[in-house]
């Protein structure tokens, strides 16, 4: 295939997926003017549009849809085994793109990340931070965090973590104000700190085990909603209300005398976290020294 048909088809490929033929430019290091000049030539040269453009939006038609489907993954697998034959005989390079929570990055990835960067300096990664079921072969991530329950069937998960206990914190001023809950059905008289959840209808669920061992799983009410863990931690700190998080996170504030945990007896252990990716999709050498590097390995019972 000639390099000018796949420049047309790498620059049609990043406006579709932006949706932005400005966003597409600056990624691409082009002018928006050049990047419209191009995707042009590829409409003329098919004979059919494949965006649809407004003052406002740019989408896909039924064909530029067809087209993306179809060429994304083959460029993407092209452009991953070009890095995996240029990696060979030298140490793993490039960039990972990975999609999970604060929790994940606080709790997997920081305790490793530092000697794993320093062993492998041409090795870039990034985080994008999200508590939404993000699909990660459409917004080209290479992987992401969940715990096990939450894992797609089609995928690939490695274990990279313990499994975590979530627990109810307040701060000790908190307490002098409010007397501490004595079941989780108290929760209703308290302030509680609930944490938005994008794709799953509303806010996140307190979860516990009752001392018959059956679970139970309400919404909570209170003044404030956050985004992520580390903020409903911190607002728990500062004494607005009650937090639910993982126990390790809140762990060094709890040890601190910044938090005090209550209803440890009624707390429910779930599945740890997994790394999760694409069976078919052919892994970079960086990619796999990733995997190895944050693998945990379940302790011999």
């Amino acid at each position: 295939m000639p390099r000018d048909h796949i420049n047309e088809l790498t620059a049609f490929l990043a406006v579709a997926r932006e949706r932005s033929f400005t966003r597409a430019a600056a990624e691409l290091g082009v002018t928006p003017s050049a990047l419209s000049h191009t995707v042009r030539g590829l409409e003329e040269r098919l004979g059919v549009r494949l965006l649809s453009r407004t003052t406002r939006n740019v989408a896909t038609t039924d064909a530029g849809e067809q087209l993306q489907k179809r060429v994304g993954p083959l460029l993407e697998q092209v452009s991953t085994e070009l890095d995996s034959v240029a990696s060979l005989g030298s140490k793993p390079a490039g960039s990972i793109r990975i999609t999970c929570t604060d929790a994940a990055i606080e709790l997997v990835f920081r305790p490793k990340l530092l000697e794993f960067l320093q062993q492998y300096p041409d090795i870039n990664i990034e985080f994008s931070m999200d508590y939404a079921f993000v699909d990660i072969v459409a917004e080209r991530f290479d992987a992401g965090v969940r715990i096990g329950e939450a894992i797609e069937k089609d995928m690939v998960a490695t274990r990279v973590g313990p499994d975590w206990r979530f627990c109810v914190v307040g701060s000790p001023d908190y307490f002098h104000r409010h007397l501490p809950p004595a079941t989780p059905h108290d929760l209703r008289r308290h302030n509680c700190i609930n944490m938005r959840m994008t794709t799953a209808g509303g806010n996140l669920k307190w979860e516990f085990r009752e001392p018959t061992g059956r679970e139970i799983a309400f919404r909570v009410a209170g003044q404030t909603t956050f985004s992520n863990s580390m903020l409903v931690l911190g607002a728990a700190i500062d004494g607005i209300g009650l937090g639910y998080v993982p126990y390790d996170l809140a762990k060094p504030d709890i040890e601190m005398g910044q938090l005090v945990e209550v209803l440890s007896e009624w707390s429910l252990e779930c599945e740890g976290p997994y790394l999760y990716y694409p069976s078919r999709r052919l892994h970079s050498p960086a990619f796999a020294a990733l995997v190895e590097a944050m693998r945990y390995h379940l302790p011999v019972s």
